[in-house]
């Protein structure tokens, strides 16, 4: 399988490369990853199931589409495909560094440039990708609230209905959801879509990065939303957002509709106590219509 991956890099970059050392590291919840190293060179290494190698197309194609926006810097992406009986990525590697409050700040300003890019009359993508192993149906809609109700909740409720969690009925919370983003018009933003404090770092240099993305066209306001759930950013991160691009009037309030999807996709993932948390975040939102 290296010999292969090794021979792809050669291919893509044309410069040889040959694999003569190779360490584990952190690839994520659901994937293997590996730093391989020869001629002086270094890439990472996601590798999973050859059956996984469109989720892994996938997500170089969305950092491919995040780096062509010019504005926060995330891994490149260099080849992907199969080898043997294991799908892989490579990426460029990064050296992470100590994050500093100004390194937070200026995250926060590169992740609003990002979200002013354009590129997109309507909310989804060119094709379904993944959140965590999870499918996400980008499936091309011009209203937001239709491609959340949709596409977001009420996908992620039909797969944890099938899990066995006791959620309120399918349309119902569809409708509600429409109805809690009526009035809600964003202008389609290139989102990271999967954007907690794992997947937030600073480079040595002390440039903000962010990694594994679940990319598509969306409210910017998903992905601030996010950066909240688990232990949340820095102050310095929100911050320097706001200079750039100040959060909307109702933010508060659709937070938790925005964060309902994750923690649907965590019970669909995780099981356990996502299904009680999940339905306390939907019992606010039925009683606020």
């Amino acid at each position: 399988m290296w010999n292969q991956i090794a021979d792809r890099i050669s291919q893509v970059s044309s410069t040889k490369f040959q694999v003569e050392s190779r360490r584990s590291v952190s690839g994520g919840c659901i994937n293997q990853g590996y730093a391989i190293t020869g001629n002086e060179l270094t890439y990472f290494v996601k590798i999973n199931q050859a059956s996984q190698v469109d989720m892994f197309e996938a997500e170089a194609f969305g950092l491919k589409q995040m780096l062509a926006t010019r504005t926060i810097r995330v891994p490149e992406p260099i080849c992907w495909g199969i080898a043997d009986h294991s799908s892989y990525l490579v990426m460029e590697w990064l050296e992470f560094g100590r994050a500093t409050t100004q390194a937070w700040e200026e995250m926060g300003r590169k992740l609003a440039a990002m979200h002013q890019a354009g590129g997109s009359s309507q909310f989804g993508w060119e094709r379904n990708n993944t959140i965590g192993s999870t499918p996400q149906i980008n499936t091309w809609t011009e209203n937001w609230g239709d491609f959340f109700a949709e596409h977001r909740i009420g996908y992620q409720l039909q797969l944890a209905k099938r899990r066995g969690g006791s959620f309120p009925d399918y349309p119902q919370v569809v409708e509600v959801v429409k109805d809690f983003l009526a009035d809600r018009m964003p202008e389609p933003s290139l989102v990271h879509g999967d954007l907690w404090s794992g997947n937030a770092a600073v480079l040595e240099t002390g440039e903000p990065v962010i990694l594994d993305p679940a990319t598509y066209y969306g409210d910017r306001e998903v992905d601030i939303a996010m950066t909240e759930l688990f232990g949340g950013f820095p102050a310095a991160f929100y911050r320097g957002y706001n200079q750039v691009f100040p959060l909307d009037e109702g933010y508060e309030r659709r937070k938790t509709l925005y964060n309902l999807y994750h923690i649907l996709n965590h019970f669909n993932l995780f099981g356990g106590g996502y299904g009680s948390q999940a339905n306390r975040m939907l019992g606010q939102i039925l009683a606020s219509q």
